[in-house]
């Protein structure tokens, strides 16, 4: 399960993309959410508009090494609004690492859904 330091990093990276209310209400999701769901990497950075970050990135190469080591990573942190691209709240550099490994590995992730605005 993710730790504490992902929740904040998570609700951190929430109040700078969307309002404060709905920040807030995603972050509490997050830490309520009771399971965890797996999703391909190439569909976690395809749903959320981004690239996969480089193998030399700090934060990547980390991960990277964690996994070289058999050390299992903890899973992302996912907002989706309907009306919305997918949100990586917490683990871009997780899934990045995942991709990079290997474009389908399944990258476990819990959720938080929004209603539109």
């Amino acid at each position: 399960m993710p730790q504490a330091h992902d929740y904040r990093a998570a609700e951190g990276y929430l109040l700078l993309v969307l309002d404060p209310k709905e920040a807030k209400r995603a972050a509490h999701a997050l830490r309520h959410a009771k399971h965890t769901r797996s999703w391909k990497a190439k569909d976690i950075l395809r749903a959320a508009g981004l690239e996969s970050l480089p193998a030399d990135n700090e934060g990547v190469a980390a991960k990277l090494a964690k996994v070289h080591d058999h050390k299992p990573l903890a899973p992302v942190l996912l907002v989706q609004r309907e009306d919305a691209p997918l949100i990586v709240a917490d683990g871009y550099h997780r899934v990045s690492a995942a991709h990079l490994q290997d474009e389908s590995a399944e990258v476990p992730a819990v959720e938080a859904s929004l209603p539109a605005r």
